[in-house]
This record gives structure tokens, C-alpha cells and sequence, in this order.
């Protein structure tokens, strides 16, 4: 066989230069300045309800999340965060919309950081200098955030809609307010629904200041619909150097966004990877239920720490090869499963046993391995 060099790269592709932003951090937490791109979520009990309000940022934090943000609609919220921000295993940002006090209440309560939205908060112009002297002298950093569905009216018109220079400008106003009082240590988010809007946004806030950005997908939708989108419009930016945390905002529990995120990151070779299943779609040579199997083997490894590629093959054609290069694999026919381990067949098995069979060679896999750390 002739084989024809078409001069493709052969060496492993590298992951983009990040852009140049200056750092801030983030209680614990570096962000920008080519520190790790961290994953975030936000709680959504009611953050009076301390109890569960620490639960569920424990979950998020077992989940792989290394930033939490809380609302702070009320007064009884501004009143829980001295006790959630000293108990939660990882740092805590206070949401403020409404209400500048609850700015102060967050900063003296020791949260790591704060999220503003001047577009939002009444009487805020006025207040603008007290904030940045209280979280300067605190070294609290603040979370410009501009979403679409809250942007001023007066940007709304100037540029006939949520734009991406509607909100580039509105975000680099906010940030200016600071600015003219010395605080800089800031990090900005512009958020819209649709990933083409959010991208360009991002372009053109990346090329106009050295912020760290914080990439999201505002009310992005249900979790299939949501983590799509939000993989599009992260996988788009990301590979060009662009973002240095992420949320993935869905219509679903904080542990599913948080997941959701880490494994957008592992996909792109941006954080560890951990478990990770490799299945096939599906086809007329199949002799196996591969769609439930895969479920199957998905629930019986939930939670597994560590960074395993399995390999769940319905069919003789791709089957072996996958299964081959898989950690450990299993290719489906006749009843069976050829169970696959580095590339080599150990054993075949009825299918009833191939779940209990993965888990069990997975096991012994990995006894001499550490966790992923996050897991």
C-alpha cells in the first residue's frame, strides 16, 4: 500500500498559548495569569439555609468545583455568609444585585470575592469608591458580571440590542468606575444565550483589556441542550487562549454543571482526565443493547477516581480495535463480551457479567494508583 504524506503534524497538537491577563485570586484560587482554569457553579437552596447551603457546596466540591458562588437577595442571606464563607471547603463568592450594603456585608462576612452588577444595583454610583476602599483594603477581588437580560437600557438603545459591543462597553464602563478609585483587581464576565453572541463578546473584551475573563452561557437551558452549547462556545474560545474560569449554567443540579464543566476541560487537555467511557452510537450489526450497557457501566463506575479510558464496543468491526486501545474495554457479540485489558483479551463473559466483570478488572487496575485529586 502506498501511503501518501500529506503533511499533517505529527507530534501531539499542543494546547493554545493563553492570553496574557493580569492575576487575581480568588481566596485560594489563582485566576488568570495563566493559572488553571478553574470551574464554578452556584448554590440553589436558600442561602439563609446554612445546613443546606454547606451540603450542597460540599457535593459541588466532591464534583471537581474549585470556585462557588451564593445569592445574597436579603438580608437574612447577607447574615448566613460569615459562617458559610469560614465552613466551605472552597472559596465562596457573594452574588449581589439589588442592594449595595449586602456588597459591605459580603466583604466584612470574609467571602473571597463579590459579584457586582451596577446595571442592577440601585444607588450604586454614589457608593462606588466605599466599595473599592473596602475590598481593596480586604484584597477582596470583585466579578464585573454583564448578562444580556440585565443590561442598561441607555446601552440597549445606543446599540439597537444585547449586542456584543453593548456588552463589551458595558462591562469596561462598570470596570472604569473602579479604575478612577485605583481598584483593578477584577475579574469580568459578559454573558448571553446564544454561544455566537457570547463568543464574539469575548473576542472583543480579550482584545480591549487584560482582565481575567469568566466564560458562561447565561440561562444556557436543559442539561442536554445546555452542556452543548456551552461546549461550542468554551471549545471555541478556550482553544484560542481566551477564558479563565467557566460555568456551566444549566437547568440542572450544581454537581451536573460542575461535572459538566470538568469534562469540557478534560476534552480539551486542559485538566486531568478522569474516568472517561468510550461507547459506540449504535448500528444494524449490533448484538447488543450497547445504549443501556453503556448506561450500565456509566452508574456501576460513578464517582471512580480515577482517570481510566473504558471501552463499551457492541460489534466485530470497531469493536476489538476500541476495546484495544482503551484501558480496559469490552467487545459485545453472541451473548458475550471479550473483556480487554493494555490491548489484551483476559476473558470473555456472558453479557449479565460483563458490568461486574469491568468493574472488577478496573479494581485491580488501579490498586496501585492514587485518586485524581478533585475527584
Amino acid at each position: 500500500m502506498t501511503v501518501i504524506d500529506l503533511g499533517l503534524p505529527t507530534a501531539p497538537v499542543r494546547a493554545p498559548e493563553r492570553r496574557r491577563t493580569r492575576q487575581i485570586h480568588v481566596g485560594d484560587v489563582p485566576v488568570g495569569g495563566n493559572a488553571p482554569i478553574s470551574v464554578q457553579t452556584m448554590t440553589t437552596t436558600n442561602t439563609a439555609d446554612i445546613d443546606a447551603t454547606l451540603q450542597q457546596i460540599a457535593e459541588v466540591t466532591a464534583a471537581g468545583c474549585d470556585i462557588v458562588r451564593v445569592a445574597v437577595p436579603s438580608a437574612d442571606d447577607a447574615a448566613a455568609l460569615p459562617t458559610i464563607a469560614a465552613k466551605s471547603p472552597i472559596p465562596v463568592i457573594a452574588d449581589i444585585h439589588f442592594q449595595p450594603r449586602y456588597v459591605f456585608a459580603a466583604i466584612d462576612a470574609g467571602c473571597a470575592a463579590v459579584r457586582v452588577n451596577p446595571g442592577n444595583i440601585k444607588k450604586f454610583d454614589d457608593r462606588v469608591g466605599e466599595i473599592a476602599k473596602a475590598a481593596g483594603e480586604a484584597g477582596v477581588p470583585l466579578r464585573i458580571g454583564v448578562n444580556a437580560g440585565s443590561l442598561d437600557a441607555r446601552l440597549l438603545a445606543k446599540h439597537g440590542g444585547a449586542t456584543p459591543a453593548a456588552l463589551v462597553e458595558s462591562a469596561l464602563w462598570e470596570c472604569s468606575l473602579f479604575e478612577e478609585h485605583g481598584f483593578t483587581d477584577i475579574k469580568i464576565a459578559v454573558k448571553h444565550h446564544d454561544p455566537p453572541t457570547m463568543i464574539a463578546a469575548n473576542r472583543l473584551l480579550a482584545e480591549r483589556c487584560d482582565y481575567p475573563l469568566h466564560l458562561g452561557i447565561t440561562e444556557a437551558g436543559p442539561a442536554f441542550q445546555g452542556s452543548v452549547k456551552s461546549a461550542v462556545a468554551f471549545g471555541v474560545l478556550l482553544s484560542e487562549g481566551i477564558g479563565d474560569t467557566i460555568r456551566v449554567s444549566l437547568s440542572a443540579p450544581p454537581v451536573d454543571q460542575v461535572k459538566a464543566g470538568c469534562h469540557i476541560l478534560a476534552s480539551l487537555g486542559l485538566r486531568s482526565r478522569k474516568l472517561e467511557i468510550v461507547s459506540c452510537p449504535g448500528c444494524g450489526r449490533l448484538q447488543v443493547d450497547i445504549h443501556a450497557l453503556a448506561a450500565r457501566v456509566e452508574a456501576a463506575f460513578d464517582g471512580f477516581p480515577h482517570p481510566l479510558r473504558i471501552a463499551v464496543m457492541g460489534c466485530v468491526v470497531n469493536g476489538p480495535g476500541e476495546a484495544r486501545e482503551a484501558d480496559l474495554g469490552v467487545s459485545c457479540g453472541n451473548g458475550k463480551g471479550q473483556i480487554f485489558r493494555h490491548g489484551e483479551v483476559i476473558t470473555t463473559v456472558p453479557e449479565s457479567k460483563i458490568v461486574e466483570t469491568l468493574l472488577q478488572e478496573a479494581l485491580h487496575l488501579v490498586s496501585d494508583l492514587q485518586p485524581v485529586q478533585g475527584s
